[in-house]
């Protein structure tokens, strides 16, 4: 099993931990890269957010995909959706999004919002899953939350999560503290994730690196880019 040195240019610390790492025992996890979260006429910005420090996560992370896909990483895309009959939207959560005048099974222009099988749901273009690419369902925030994605992690013999994808302060971080409390290093790509706004984002960039890289560690992708 051929391995990479560690990351020295990611922050707080070179990651991973344990030292060298390798495609073998790492996830590429690619978070929630959506239309109803990247077009225009998608969920979020039926929400009234601005998407634009969304979409500049776009063309960073479709070029360290293309980069990943050289190498025999697990890639694991993930999608927040609900079943078409809405058995899984949490009470919480659909009061939440009916404040806000945009319910999750609303009728919009890409199709019922976060609603599998529809359009908006899908995948944004240049995020389309490959042959033997995984696809997690997920109806919360977090890709452990009633779904089998630990699971699969643990029979692919995974220690290592790179994660990207969106929202940095809300999917990206809820998906990286779950799995730190589960014994996974993780790595986020800066230039690869985006948020409602830079603030949001640079605030969770920062509380990576407090005690020590508490949740895991970042890294533009670039750094990764020349290893691979």
């Amino acid at each position: 099993m051929s391995g990479f040195d560690t990351v020295a240019q990611a922050t707080p610390y070179p990651w991973p931990l344990a030292g060298e790492w390798s495609a073998q025992n790492t996830a590429i996890v690619v978070i929630d890269m959506q239309r109803d979260f990247l077009a225009q006429e998608g969920y979020f910005a039926s929400l009234g957010e601005n998407i634009d420090h969304l979409r500049q996560a776009i063309e960073p992370a479709q070029r360290f995909l293309q980069a990943a896909r050289q190498q025999p990483f697990m890639i694991i895309h993930t999608r927040e959706s609900h079943r078409p009959e809405l058995l899984d939207l949490q009470d919480n959560k659909r009061r939440k999004a009916l404040r806000q005048n945009s319910p999750v099974g609303k009728l919009g222009p890409l199709g019922r919002l976060l609603v599998r099988g529809e359009e908006g749901c899908d995948f944004y273009p240049g995020f389309a899953p490959q042959k033997g690419e995984i696809v997690v369902d997920k109806p919360g925030n977090s890709a452990f939350y009633a779904t089998d994605f630990e699971h699969i992690l643990r029979v692919g013999n995974i220690r290592n999560l790179i994660l990207l994808g969106v929202t940095t302060d809300v999917c990206v971080s809820s998906t990286m503290r779950e799995a730190n409390d589960r014994g996974f290093d993780c790595l986020l790509l800066s230039d690869c994730c985006g948020a409602a706004n830079e603030t949001l984002h640079q605030h969770t960039l920062s509380s990576l690196s407090h005690e020590g890289g508490i949740f895991g560690a970042y890294s533009e992708s670039e750094a990764l880019m020349q290893m691979l």
